[in-house]
């Protein structure tokens, strides 16, 4: 006979309140053995180049003027209402 079906066996000899017990002791046992298997860690590497497409009919210098414009816009917006 198996050790599963010998444990199997014993647990069938067990009050209801104890089979939900051991139940729940191994459920907690299998998250704990899954949470310590390590997952293969990403890198934010992996991302270098994505959406790179977008940027490919935009002038790199004319776009930072513009953020910058629309920050003294902000920036000013906000000295006025100080003011």
């Amino acid at each position: 006979m198996s050790s599963y079906h010998e444990v199997l066996q014993q647990a069938q000899s067990l009050t209801p309140e104890e089979q939900m017990r051991l139940i729940e002791d191994l459920s907690s046992l299998i998250c704990q053995q899954r949470a310590m298997i390590s997952k293969p860690k990403r890198s934010i590497l992996e991302l270098r180049g994505l959406g790179k497409e977008i940027w490919n009919w935009v002038d790199a210098q004319e776009y930072v003027n513009q953020e910058r414009d629309s920050w003294n816009g902000c920036a000013n917006a906000y000295m006025g209402a100080i003011d």
